[in-house]
């Protein structure tokens, strides 16, 4: 972690290159707390650093909540689509999420026909101020 940032190491991205990730302080938080609980990783199962094959504690969190079918990576689209429902412009999105394809940020990012009523209102408001 350097300056509100956290690095994803290359050998660790899909892209095979460091992506820095800008974090907000509760997330700096939070990676704080966890310092010195594991000698390499922040976020451990078992002594073991989470990966996509070791998820039985995700598996087991979705059954007692009562979750079907949702996988670690909706977590990614959920979080993508949440951005772009308070108002991060798709740009900033991109950058944000280390995608290097326009077409993958709106993959990510479903919008809720909720967010879509706020944009129909804005128009309405430029041309028939009150």
């Amino acid at each position: 972690m350097d300056k509100g940032h956290a690095l994803i190491h290359p050998d660790e991205s899909k892209t095979k290159r460091a992506i820095p990730v800008p974090l907000n302080k509760q997330a700096i938080s939070l990676i704080q707390s966890q310092k010195g609980k594991h000698p390499a990783y922040v976020f451990t199962y078992k002594g073991k650093p989470v990966t996509r094959c070791n998820n039985h504690a995700w598996r087991k969190a979705l059954i007692r909540a009562n979750i079907d079918d949702f996988r670690w990576h909706d977590l990614r689209h959920t979080w993508a689509s949440w951005h772009v429902q308070n108002g991060t412009a798709l740009h900033e999105l991109q950058d944000l999420g280390g995608w290097s394809n326009y077409e993958t940020v709106l993959r990510y990012a479903h919008l809720s026909s909720d967010h879509l009523k706020i944009a129909a209102e804005r128009i309405y408001d430029t041309f028939l101020p009150q």
